[in-house]
């Protein structure tokens, strides 16, 4: 069964950085597509950034673009999330998961079957 495990969540000051890690137990590469998301308190889960199992394409939410980059090491089976110039708004669980590349609706989270269980970022002012 294909497993996410999730590293890397902690507490940064405003403007600065953290590195999220999605370990996947089966190969991703030309297999996943792989998306973060993140919930606040009290609010919807939201889409954060994906790569694309197949073309390696990327696409990120409005709210993280130039700030935040997916990347994946396909020797590693683990997708990365680089967080920079962190705000105290990006404060959320963040959650990696991960669909057959075929799989359409990129931004989705219905579109997405296998989760993480979660990783806690905290942004102070």
């Amino acid at each position: 069964q294909m497993q996410l495990v999730e590293s890397g969540g902690g507490l940064a000051q405003a403007g600065g950085s953290l590195r999220l890690s999605c370990a996947a137990s089966e190969r991703t590469a030309n297999t996943y597509t792989v998306a973060w998301f993140r919930q606040a308190p009290g609010k919807e889960r939201d889409f954060v950034a994906t790569i694309h199992g197949s073309s390696s394409d990327t696409y990120y939410g409005d709210s993280v673009k130039g700030r935040f980059t997916i990347s994946r090491d396909n020797t590693k089976n683990t997708v990365y999330l680089q967080m920079n110039r962190l705000k105290p708004e990006d404060t959320a669980v963040y959650y990696c998961a991960a669909a057959p590349w075929w799989r359409s609706g990129w931004t989705e989270s219905s579109t997405y079957t296998v989760w993480g269980q979660g990783a806690q970022v905290t942004v102070s002012s």
